[in-house]
């Protein structure tokens, strides 16, 4: 790989690289090499382990309101070897990776061997330029994807997109306030509006009050353009357009 195929690399991958060798092993498959510690397989255990905790890191920190069991299930559906392929056409990496003979006839690239190369440029440029670089990279083609998850995923836990919207959007967090409660100790119902700075959307009644507060930001996602409730009951989340706004 001369150094004109490294520059090239370097666009593909939106990273310029001090250690350009670095480069070269990340994009060197073991079917090339006479010894796999000169492909990027070292490089590919690395960066899965740093996809993984930026992925983590982001569910964190901008869903709060999510629990453990829901972040894991949405880091292993944008962490997958489907999407890290995904990841590597799209960036065109294949293009890029250097392959043996057997490999090199083969009219597309295997999903684990597509996968795999994202990997690796992800651990190399993290070795490269720490972990602000790695993560840079990531989110780039995964932002979307962790939101689009999680709104797929959140049929039972609108307050967390609600809380997402309002501060990307207006740069707010919700408020619930508890505006009624009826009936007896066993089988009360509580009344319950969401606010969002200035604005207070329609309130919801539940038969409790996290029930409540669920219906009454699905109202509030609704009202402003990011829910639709179906005949069938099936509510789809659309925020596709949050990151134009």
């Amino acid at each position: 790989m001369n150094d004109e195929m490294l520059d090239a690399a370097e666009k593909l991958i939106g990273h310029q690289f001090e250690d350009r060798p670095l480069l070269r092993r990340a994009l060197t498959h073991a079917s090339l090499t006479d010894d796999r510690l000169d492909s990027n397989e070292r490089l590919e255990f690395l960066g899965d382990a740093v996809l993984g905790m930026v992925v983590c890191e982001y569910l964190h920190d901008r869903f709060p309101e999510l629990l453990e069991g829901e972040m894991t299930k949405v880091k292993s559906m944008v962490v997958s070897r489907r999407v890290c392929a995904e990841l590597a056409d799209e960036m065109g990496l294949g293009g890029a990776l250097m392959l043996g003979k057997g490999m090199a006839s083969r009219q597309t690239l295997p999903t684990s061997v597509a996968a795999a190369v994202y990997e690796s440029v992800v651990g190399a440029v993290y070795v490269d330029s720490g972990l602000e670089a790695a993560r840079d990279l990531i989110l780039r083609g995964l932002e979307e994807r962790i939101r689009q998850a999680v709104a797929s995923g959140h049929h039972s836990n609108f307050k967390s997109v609600l809380q997402q919207i309002a501060q990307q959007v207006f740069n707010m967090t919700p408020t619930y306030a508890l505006l009624d409660e009826q009936g007896p100790d066993h089988a009360k119902c509580f009344e319950i509006a969401v606010t969002i700075g200035a604005r207070r959307f329609e309130p919801c009644w539940g038969p409790n009050k996290k029930q409540a507060e669920q219906e009454a930001a699905l109202r509030a996602l609704e009202e402003l353009g990011y829910a639709s409730r179906h005949d069938s009951g099936e509510v789809h989340v659309d925020l596709s357009a949050v990151s134009e706004r």
